[in-house]
């Protein structure tokens, strides 16, 4: 992990490139023909470049027609949605893991610096995208066919995608446009607000330039921008330190009532190898997977093979997946279990019974958890056989059959990063902060449409009394499982660090314990720090 993005001198249209993604799988039938000269000669050439731009945040590279995008002494380990969900995750609640790599203690434990290989992993895969869809949309200049119009807006979006989470995760990051060309420079350092700004006038700016609605899944479109605008509302506070809730509740209307979408009637689809866009009708953007085409130990395939284990949950049993299986890694901890199922209702005031190993008692269907040798993690290094098994993901459809691209090893399953429920939870949210009995009543309406999809009917609905701060972190908890959106939220409710919320193995101890605010940001990687003069040596306050 040695390159800086200062040196970054790859090229994109001096690759070779193919994409791994299915609906953008073309293989150019010389390889070296598309070059920086000739990659606006023809769309199609366009289009083979944009798969890599949407490729270089789910896999490490494209194989053979360039190898890894960044060298690593484990590639897969360190890709942009692995890294991603780690820090999203087994810093949280939700998730701890059993392995002893450089760098997870420090996440299950929130003890993290500036050295942890995934901050450095994530800040130079965020930076790289950037720098391909930079490039991509210089070499676009002036190119006026409708669909490579349409696709360098689809490199915007993904430019301000990175920057988004780029802002979440690191507060200031490397500032660099099509403007400042691709080589041996030091990028300027924009702050959160400048960033935050630049994205929303990014996405401002092709909302109506991307497709329609659906218009071709798995590509950006409007509802993608959408989505990505309502959230980066959603956590104005905390980025800007101004609340933006009214036009959270905007973004999210355009999704809603462009009725495009709709919730899947089966909650686990959403997981599933049929959960894309072409068969799932909540699905509003996802990187896709593919046993065939997509091959890697990353994303679900990723979530899929660490949650399982050889004996209580194995990944023939519960994902489907035969091959190289059963890493016994990730799992999730008592206090989050204990937000996902109600168990003062589901079993009274006795211990849950051991018969009930899946939680099938469960009315809230969107439990899919497995008991495993003990509730409890004795200690935060512990075996993966402690604690509580999640088996969310899977790598079959969602009746159980295989899909038609089916891999022992690989899965097909798309790992979703908007879907519909989001528009209602993020509108939900939005009208209680907004405040009023009107707001407050239509919030519950969002809410109750989610629930009664967890529920299949009205039994688990709630009213107006019942709906709070604490409920909505949890609701969203319950609905959103490992889907790499925890540590942010907990960040918006201020339960992320400090001592309002603990769990097991917070902060190191195995109550938990308080921890610092400074957490609730990264650190800027070490190595990015002494590299680029223009952090003039200072880091995140507190580190």
């Amino acid at each position: 992990m040695n390159k800086k993005i200062i040196i970054f001198g790859i090229i994109l249209s001096a690759l070779m490139i193919s994409s791994c993604v299915k609906d953008l799988d073309v293989t150019p039938q010389d390889p070296t023909k598309i070059l920086a000269g000739n990659l606006g000669d023809d769309p199609l050439y366009m289009q083979q470049a944009l798969g890599k731009i949407y490729a270089s945040f789910i896999i490490s590279g494209q194989g053979a027609n360039g190898g890894d995008d960044i060298t690593a002494s484990d590639a897969n380990f360190f890709t942009t949605m692995r890294a991603l969900w780690n820090l999203q995750e087994i810093s949280t609640d939700e998730a701890i893991c059993a392995w002893g790599d450089i760098g997870i203690a420090d996440l299950n434990t929130q003890t993290w610096s500036p050295s942890n290989p995934f901050l450095t992993a994530l800040y130079q895969r965020l930076a790289l995208s950037i720098t391909y869809a930079n490039d991509f949309i210089k070499n676009a200049e002036g190119n006026t066919a409708p669909d490579v119009i349409r696709y360098v807006a689809e490199a915007r979006f993904l430019r301000a995608l990175a920057y988004s989470w780029a802002i979440d995760l690191f507060g200031q990051f490397p500032l660099t446009t099509e403007a400042d060309g691709v080589g041996k420079f030091f990028p300027k350092i924009g702050t959160r607000t400048e960033i935050f700004n630049y994205v929303e006038s990014e996405l401002k700016a092709i909302e109506n330039t991307l497709g329609q609605p659906k218009f071709s899944y798995p590509e950006a479109d409007q509802a993608a921008a959408w989505m990505l605008l309502a959230r980066l509302y959603l956590n104005a506070e905390v980025y800007t330190g101004t609340a933006r809730w009214d036009d959270c509740k905007s973004y999210c209307d355009k999704v809603i009532t462009s009725q495009k979408y709709s919730l899947a009637t089966d909650y686990r689809q959403n997981f599933s190898a049929d959960n894309d866009g072409n068969h799932n009708p909540e699905m509003i953007f996802a990187w896709e997977q593919d046993g065939v085409n997509t091959q890697g130990y990353v994303g679900t395939t990723f979530i899929i093979e660490s949650s399982s284990d050889s004996r209580y949950i194995r990944a023939e049993d519960f994902h489907g997946l035969t091959s190289n299986t059963n890493w016994n890694g990730n799992r999730t901890r008592i206090q989050f279990m204990n937000i996902l199922v109600d168990t003062l209702a589901t079993y009274g005031n006795v211990p849950i019974p051991v018969s009930d190993s899946t939680f099938a008692l469960c009315d809230d269907k969107r439990v899919f958890l497995k008991m495993k040798k003990a509730m409890n993690i004795p200690s935060a290094s512990s075996s993966g056989d402690y604690g509580i098994g999640v088996y969310k993901f899977t790598a079959r459809n969602t009746d159980g059959s295989r899909p038609t691209n089916y891999n022992t090893a690989y899965a097909c399953t798309d790992f979703p990063v908007f879907r519909l429920a989001d528009a209602y939870m993020m509108r939900a949210e939005a009208l209680f902060r907004m405040g009023g009995t009107a707001n407050i009543d239509a919030a519950v309406l969002d809410i109750n449409k989610i629930r009664e999809r967890a529920y299949g009917d009205a039994s688990g609905n709630i009213s107006a009394g019942d709906l709070d701060l604490d409920f909505i972190i949890d609701e969203r908890g319950r609905e959103f499982y490992y889907e790499a959106q925890r540590r942010t939220d907990l960040v918006r409710f201020g339960k992320f660090t400090g001592g309002e919320y603990l769990w097991q193995w917070k902060g190191g101890a195995f109550t938990g314990s308080s921890t610092s605010a400074h957490l609730d940001i990264f650190p800027i990687p070490g190595d990015e720090l002494s590299a680029n003069p223009n952090y003039n040596g200072v880091n995140n306050p507190g580190y």
